[in-house]
């Protein structure tokens, strides 16, 4: 009777992040029917459950010790409808409609970007620094879509509204493919001890959220997407700063910067 329940338990545990899984394909399938409808808000919202359900599934599977080859091309296969189809059904219902050709063009880059993204995920060999992802996350780049929406959910009505959102789309399908480092947050250990102060910067995010939703959403959603940019830019300089760097060593001074053929 004991092995019995043990077992039951066992898959149980292993069911648990399909489970986030299946809520996450129903979050953004149900976006997709409310962008139809004309709820862009709500639609919005589905997104961002949809993200916050699909960062639950990895934990849970790497708490429960459950990861299997079928959970994570399942957990793919959600991401593509919840952070690829959702959000561009939602930006073409938004504004890119206004734009009858080159608008679901730009919709459909996304989505193929993001197929690419998910797929190279999945075949790429173990990073040698997990702290990054190489190109952006699919579930950030459908953020930020969610985030603006969310801000200003009314429907554009004219294509000099629309403009911006067009490059703002090729701009996010370009930085999913692209070689820019993201930050993971998979060092982030919630098992060990962390000082106080955590906790209260913890506190005062959620009251922000609570209490100003959009601003803070669509600032996380923006921030984190330019962070590669940045990330770029920072180890650019520096790289160049240790080139800069005179060496003195036995009274022989040498710079970097040049280059000696003689």
């Amino acid at each position: 009777m004991k092995s019995i329940s043990s077992n039951s338990r066992r898959r149980g545990i292993y069911l648990l992040p399909s489970v986030f899984t299946v809520a996450n394909i129903f979050c953004g399938f149900y976006s997709v029917v409310s962008s139809i409808r004309g709820d862009m808000a709500f639609a919005a919202l589905l997104i961002g459950a949809a993200v916050l359900l699909d960062a639950l599934d990895g934990r849970v599977a790497r708490f429960a010790n459950s990861s299997s080859e079928f959970g994570k091309e399942f957990d793919s296969l959600a991401d593509q409808v919840s952070f690829g189809v959702a959000p561009m059904v939602l930006a073409f219902q938004w504004g890119l409609h206004l734009w009858p050709r080159l608008g679901w063009l730009s919709g459909f880059l996304f989505v193929v970007c993001g197929a690419m993204r998910l797929a190279r995920f999945n075949t790429q060999q173990a990073p040698n620094d997990r702290r990054f992802f190489v190109g952006m996350p699919i579930p950030a780049a459908a953020s930020v879509v969610a985030a603006l929406v969310y801000q200003f959910p009314a429907p554009m009505v004219t294509r000099a509204d629309s403009l911006p959102l067009l490059g703002l789309i090729l701009m996010l399908s370009l930085l999913m493919v692209s070689g820019l480092k993201y930050y993971s947050f998979k060092d982030l250990d919630i098992r060990r001890r962390h000082p106080h102060l955590v906790i209260l910067i913890f506190a005062f995010f959620i009251v922000a959220v609570f209490t100003h939703p959009q601003v803070v959403l669509l600032t996380m959603a923006t921030t984190y997407a330019v962070s590669g940019i940045v990330f770029k830019f920072s180890a650019l300089f520096r790289s160049n700063d240790s080139l800069k760097t005179p060496v003195v060593k036995a009274g022989v001074y040498k710079d970097h910067s040049t280059t000696d053929n003689r």
